[in-house]
Formats: C-alpha cells, structure tokens, sequence
C-alpha cells in the first residue's frame, strides 16, 4: 500500500518562475490530502526557495501560502542586491579608475587612459569574487524576504528536506538537510570528511542552490562548520546552482542507497520549452544559450533514466510534470507509456485495466483514453485550462529573482495544479485511493 511506502517530492530550478509554479503544485497536492504524506521534498534553485519557506512553516499551510503568494508579487531581490553597500563599493571601484581614465582623454596623456582601463579590468577579473560578492547580498536578501536568519535545525521533521546545489571541486552534487549536509564523495575519503549542519543558515543552503554560474559567486563552506577543522585542508567545496548537475531535483530521491530514496515520486518541473527567438549577436548570448541546450541535454537523459526507465526497471510509480506540457497531451502520453512498458505493474492493476488494454493499448486506444477521463476526471480538469494567451504569459516568465505580476502567479500556479492533479491520478493512483 502507499501509506507503507516512501513518498518523495522534488521541485526544480527556475527562479521565481519556478517558486510560483511550485507553489501551485503544493496546493494542489495539498488539497488533494497528498502533501501531508510527502516524506522527502528535493529542492533545486528556484524550488529551493519555495520548499524551504514551506519546511519552516509547514503548520499552517494557508498562513504559508498567503505569505509566499505576496513576497514573489513584491519582494525582489535583484534590486536589494543594486541597493546594497557592495554594490555601491564596487560601482565606486570601477569609478576610481574610469574618471580619472576619462579625464587624461583631454591632456597630453591620453595613452594613460588605455593604461587605467586596462589595470582596472584585471584587477577587477583577477579579483571579482572579493570585490563584488554577489552571492552575500543575495543571502541577506533570502534572509531578509523569506528565512530570518534561520537554520537547517529549524526545518521542520516531515518532510524532510534536501536542498541540492553543485560542488565545483567534485563535479558531485552538494546537499543540504536537517540531518547532513555533505558531498556524497567526501564520504567515502579515507577518513571520511563531515560537516555541521545545525546551526548552518537555510538561507545561505538556498543561495548555494540558487548560484548560477556566471552570475553570482560560488558558495563556501566556512571552517566553523567542518566536523574537523583539519579537513579544510583537504576539501573546500565550491557551490553553485543545484541544476549545473540536477535541475529537476529528482537524482536524490531515485538514487539507490540514498538516505533520500522514495518508492513514490513526484516532480514538478518549471522548465519552459519554449524556442529562443532572441538572435546570437554577442558571445555572452550564444554563451548563455549553449549552455541552455547543454542543460537541455541532461534533463532529457534524466527524464530517461530517472523517470521512464527507474519507473519501469525500479517498479516506481513516479509522476512527472512540466511547466511546457499540455494538458491535452498528458493521457495520450501515458498510453503510449503503456504501450513501451514503461508502466508499472502496480499502476496497472491500479488503474484496473482489462488484460486486453494492456496487452495491446494501441487496439484498444479509445478504450483506454475514455476509461481514463473518467478515472481521473479530467473533462473537470480541462474545464480549468488555461487559455492560449494565459499559457503563454505563464511560459514567458523569466527565471529571475524580480516580482512576479498578479496574472503571472496566477497562470503559474493554475498550470502547475491542473498538471499536477493530472499526472497524479494518471501515475501514482494509490496515493488517491482510499486507504
């Protein structure tokens, strides 16, 4: 039965984007009576954000979603950060050489102008990290809108959570939990380096996981918080955003021999498919988007490995939805799941297919497709779709850390809920049947 198994959730990167859709996730899992039963929640980047806030206060779950509701519409970071003294000191940095590299244009030095701009660039490449700690404003910013100062002991018993970033220095994932926090090869050193998470700041986990390359500085581990001081010597990881290696979250909760593997999983992914109709006319953008299809790459060998093979090799009911899917396509895709044997047993007699249906689901495709609408009421469903110019407005939010419009939220999470009441009654049946 489903109530004896582990129930899993993972929520995936995407900024304030996925913040939004996540949280119509949780409310739709939460009405459905299902959140209750989530045993560990696996969070990446912009889910971090979101997942954290719900494990700090999960007792009230209407209180959470008001709160979460309004920061996302108000709160923004970027500009805290613009607001800050570190900025303003490296804005004065910059100054300190451009005025005066500005002023000998117009003397009979004006060689000396290459000369300052020049020092002023390396420096500031050589040393961007001290002059401009990006990530430490970011933090405050976490603190100041959503955490207050707290720690990863004060996350909440059930369920527990694991907020995924990058180590740099392993190539490995970096997670951060009420119980540990480690790098799974820091394990296996001979002997075996550890760290204390307790008093270790959930915002500070948050921004590791929400470190996008490029944009802000990576992560450190402060001395203060190796088991053993020595260790520092030996390791000094170097965090950046979890979806570099995970962006869906679900690695954790799938991965055989984890503390975090669940035996039901569900994902909520707020990647968008969208096309790039921006053109390729400086490094920085075809930088950016090479990086995108390299993203792209290994969420696809994920949705392989993780999703479609785990649930059929793993014998898993695992639902899996995504901000760019829709709607209509969700129960032709699980015929067709049925039809490669990538449904599991257990789903099967769940769903209390006839022998016939599952022998040979192309024959009997209406069959099944009209035996599922009613199972999973979906005309119900579909009456609450979104609208074509409503989908669009939700896929066109950007992955940022700016406020998010009233009508974004609101399609946002709309789409999420419609998915996720979807997928969960199509592939993970037992958490909805009576127990």
């Amino acid at each position: 039965m489903a109530a004896e198994k582990k129930l899993g959730l993972s929520l995936s990167g995407g900024g304030y984007r996925a913040a939004a859709f996540h949280l119509g996730t949780l409310r739709k899992l939460h009405e459905m009576g299902v959140l209750e039963k989530v045993d560990v929640m696996s969070t990446i980047s912009g889910g971090s954000i979101t997942g954290a806030y719900y494990c700090l206060n999960n007792k009230n779950f209407d209180a959470f979603d008001r709160y979460i509701t309004e920061a996302l519409g108000s709160k923004n970071v970027i500009r805290q950060v613009f607001l800050s003294f570190t900025f303003i000191r490296t804005v004065l940095f910059l100054l300190l050489f451009l005025v005066p590299a500005v002023y000998v244009l117009f003397t009979p030095h004006a060689w000396l102008s290459l000369v300052l701009i020049g020092l002023m660039l390396y420096l500031f490449v050589r040393f961007q990290f001290a002059i401009f700690p990006v990530s430490k404003e970011v933090e405050r910013a976490y603190n100041k809108f959503f955490y207050q100062q707290a720690t990863l002991s004060q996350l909440c018993n059930k369920p527990l959570l694991a907020i995924g970033s990058t180590n740099l220095q392993s190539a490995r994932p970096f997670t951060f939990s009420r119980l540990k926090m480690e790098d799974s090869s820091y394990a296996f050193m001979a002997p075996p380096v550890r760290f204390k998470q307790d008093d270790f700041p959930v915002a500070r986990a948050v921004m590791a996981s929400s470190c996008v390359p490029f944009a802000f500085t990576p992560v450190h581990i402060d001395k203060a918080f190796y088991a053993d001081e020595a260790d520092i010597l030996r390791v000094q990881p170097q965090l950046v955003d979890g979806g570099v290696y995970d962006n869906q979250g679900i690695h954790k909760i799938t991965q055989k021999g984890s503390m975090y593997n669940c035996d039901i999983v569900i994902t909520s992914d707020a990647g968008n498919k969208l096309p790039f109709q921006g053109s390729y006319n400086n490094l920085l953008i075809l930088l950016i988007r090479t990086m995108d299809v390299f993203m792209a790459r290994i969420k696809n060998f994920q949705l392989i490995q993780d999703v479609y093979d785990n649930a059929a090799q793993g014998n898993r009911e695992i639902a899996y939805l995504s901000l760019g899917w829709n709607l209509e396509q969700c129960i032709p895709g699980f015929i067709d799941n049925l039809a490669k044997g990538k449904i599991t047993d257990e789903v099967i007699d769940a769903h209390q297919f006839k022998p016939e249906w599952v022998a040979d689901p192309a024959r009997y495709r209406q069959e099944l497709t009209t035996y599922l609408e009613n199972e999973v009421n979906y005309r119900e469903i579909f009456q609450r779709n979104l609208k074509p110019p409503q989908l669009t407005i939700a896929r066109n939010v950007g992955t940022n850390l700016t406020p998010l419009s009233k009508e974004e939220l609101t399609y946002l999470a709309i789409q999420a809920a419609n998915l996720t009441e979807l997928q969960v009654r199509l592939y993970c049946p037992t958490l909805t049947q009576p127990s």
